[in-house]
């Protein structure tokens, strides 16, 4: 009955002191044991702050997604971590090629800075372990991650390795309130009332005190904290310095196990120390610890648990680099079945301790980038000039192993086929072009003339022999007569007759006879009769109108071949009045410019003499030797071919 009393009274002073003076009580240092010891919630739950029993409203839960769609390439903070965080996640929310870092406010790199790519692990900062995960499974679609528990003793600040568009990150921890509400008993609160979070401490002589809830000593309501509150209590006897409660009356409070620590290993034998408390035997209720007496708590000492053998597991390597540099290859990784010790050792053990898991993959297929190779889509065009030297072309493009075309930055530069080569068509000859011959006679009657236009132009033509413009120039004009004219008594001149060409620079003509006039008639008669008279001219150049264009031609070639067919060619061009090249003629009436020629069979004579006196004459054919008289003599046979053959005597 006494003991009752006393904890009632006990109580109701704790409840006074806290309402009067509006002070915390820590419960859990007074019914669990001191701050930060580990007694687990006793079958309470504990809230999202870690709490047992509490309401979740002695922290923040500060969660949400950071996402963009383009940035520029390099680091971009999204995130500051604050002092004291707990419960850290930072979670890629899809696998990229972007990456995460951690680095302090001052810039010093936790995890991936200075443009240092790390390696996934375990990772000391800001008063923490950060453990760093970047799933290497080809398969794997979870991204990269950076976890915590905390709390953290500085700030850090997340960024982002931008490198692949829209990357997403998701972030969550948990910040502790300064004026949070503090956690409840983790025993039934009808057994004893709540009051504040006020610290219960024991002092000299094994009473009990109150303390301000900043633990400096300084007294609450006037109360000293040091001082026992014996006017309060049943008088006790007292043994020495200080205030004691006899021992009669402490009988109905004792130490009892009521837990253990957790394990410091979950299989291969760990270690744990019991949890003791004070309990009121009546009703097996926990109490103060101060109830009990001090000098009677048990030895805690350590003891052996989760003794069963741990379970071998796969322990899987890094995936080694692609067996190939791009287009489809192999990687590889080493797998060992690994099994924990007790002592926190791990060894390799057997695979077929191992049988119980689904073995993973040791190889991969991979992939860094898609091949990429030169193809030729095209034969040589011909040589860009007639004559002279120029080049030919031809289509090299660049082909993905798709066979789509890509920019030639995706092909090995170095190895690029050659897309142009000069070639040389030989020396451009000149050559006389001329019109065709008018169709109209410069004169009516008696001798005229009709003429033509011609020119000395550079020929394009060099695969055959042609002449240059030093040759006779062609004929410009030459004779007609349609028919004899009347005559007349003197110097009679008829009209201009028609303009030798319809149009351009032409010629036209008219009669001159000497008539002889007698009684009203006219007689011709000779020349000479009227050669004391001046004789009007009977040509002069004419113009009707200026051509334009026209087509000129030049001489036909020499055969290309002396026999079995080969052909014979001649330049067409369409010039102006000035002579200067044009498109403007009419196409369908452009002149022919090849034609067949030298179309009977060939017979070459064959010379007995002429024999290759060398087995490798092949080399001075292909080596273009034979135009010098020495290897045509020692390889005849071999060179004789060869002029065969350009001749068209003999086909390939």
């Amino acid at each position: 009955m006494a003991s009752t009393w006393k904890r009632t009274v006990l109580v109701a002073l704790l409840i006074t002191l806290s309402c009067l003076h509006s002070v915390a009580l820590p419960w859990d240092s007074v019914f669990n044991g001191s701050p930060g010891e580990d007694l687990g919630c006793e079958g309470y739950e504990a809230d999202i702050c870690g709490v047992c029993g509490g309401d979740g409203l002695s922290c923040d839960v500060i969660s949400g997604v950071w996402s963009r769609s383009t940035l520029s390439v390099g680091y971009h903070k999204i995130l500051e971590i604050p002092f004291g965080a707990q419960d850290i996640k930072i979670q890629e929310t899809t696998k990229s090629r972007n990456y995460l870092a951690l680095l302090t406010p001052d810039g010093k790199s936790v995890i991936n800075g200075n443009w240092a790519i790390d390696r996934p692990g375990i990772f000391s900062a800001a008063g923490t372990q950060l453990t760093y995960r970047r799933p290497n499974e080809i398969r794997s679609k979870a991204g990269e991650s950076i976890t915590a528990l905390g709390p953290t003793t500085q700030e850090l600040h997340v960024y982002v390795i931008y490198q692949q568009p829209d990357p997403s990150v998701s972030y969550h921890y948990i910040l502790p309130r300064e004026s949070s509400p503090s956690p409840q008993p983790a025993f039934p609160t009808h057994k004893l009332p709540l009051g504040g979070t006020m610290g219960l401490h024991t002092v000299e002589g094994e009473g009990f005190s109150l303390l301000d809830p900043n633990g400096n000593g300084n007294s609450v309501g006037g109360v000293h904290p040091n001082q026992v509150f014996s006017d309060l209590l049943p008088a006790p006897t007292t043994n020495g310095p200080g205030t004691q409660l006899h021992p009669d009356q402490l009988s109905p409070y004792s130490w009892r196990r009521t837990g253990s620590t957790l394990c410091s290993a979950t299989c291969g034998t760990g270690r744990q120390r019991g949890i003791y408390n004070c309990v009121e035997l009546e009703t097996n209720v926990l109490v103060p610890e101060d109830l009990c007496e001090h000098a009677q708590s048990p030895v805690i000492q350590e003891e052996d648990c989760n003794t069963q053998p741990c379970p071998a597991f796969w322990d899987v390597g890094e995936w080694s680099e692609c067996s190939k540099p791009c287009g489809p290859g192999v990687q590889h990784r080493q797998i060992l079945c690994r099994q924990p010790q007790g002592n926190g050792s791990v060894i390799t053990v057997t695979p077929r301790q191992c049988r119980h898991l689904e073995q993973p993959e040791t190889s991969a297929s991979c992939q860094l980038k898609i091949c990429s190779e030169w193809q030729i889509r095209s034969d040589w065009t011909p040589c860009s000039v007639p004559c002279g030297v120029g080049q030919r072309t031809r289509d090299v493009k660049c082909l993905d192993n798709l066979g789509d075309v890509v920019t030639d930055e995706e092909c090995n530069m170095k190895l690029r086929p050659e897309d142009v080569r000069n070639c040389d068509m030989g020396p451009c000859a000149r050559s006389w072009f001329f019109t065709r011959w008018s169709d109209r006679c410069s004169a009516e009657c008696g001798g005229g003339q009709r003429s033509r236009s011609v020119v000395c132009l550079m020929n394009h033509i060099s695969s055959l022999p042609l002449d240059g413009c030093e040759d006779e120039r062609p004929e410009d004009v030459m004779p007609c007569d349609l028919g004899p004219c009347q005559h007349k008594p003197e110097w009679y001149t008829g009209p201009w007759g028609q303009c030798s060409t319809e149009c351009g620079a032409g010629m036209q003509g008219r009669s001159v006879v000497c008539l002889l006039q007698t009684n009203g008639s006219f007689e011709v008669t000779a020349p000479s009769d009227c050669t004391h008279l001046p004789r009007p001219p009977d040509t002069q150049p004419c113009q009707i109108k200026r051509c334009g264009v026209k087509w000129y031609v030049t001489e036909w070639s020499a055969c290309s071949r002396s026999c079995e067919g080969g052909y014979q060619v001649r330049e067409v061009r369409c010039l102006t009045d000035d002579l200067t090249e044009s498109n403007a003629c009419d196409p369908y009436l452009m002149p022919e410019d090849r034609e067949e020629c030298n179309t009977h069979p060939c017979t070459p004579e064959i010379d007995e003499n002429c024999q290759d006196m060398y087995y490798n004459c092949n080399m001075v054919v292909q080596a273009s030797l034979c135009v010098y008289s020495y290897y045509r003599t020692a390889c005849c046979a071999s060179c004789m071919r060869v002029s065969w053959r350009k001749a068209g005597l003999i086909r390939r």
